[in-house]
């Protein structure tokens, strides 16, 4: 059996997290996500700033 090669987020020596943030579009309704990678410690900030 081969091995399988996962990628790890924990490459360095800091922790990041995946955030994921939704927003609804004034014009359609719809609801569109925008995801990123940020330090564990910046996660707060990245939800409190619009």
């Amino acid at each position: 059996m081969a091995k399988k090669v996962v990628a790890s987020l924990q490459s360095s020596g800091k922790d990041f997290a995946k955030v994921i943030k939704m927003s609804r579009s004034a014009k359609s309704g719809a609801y569109t996500f925008k995801e990123e990678i940020v330090p564990t410690d910046q996660v707060k900030e990245y939800f409190d700033k619009k």
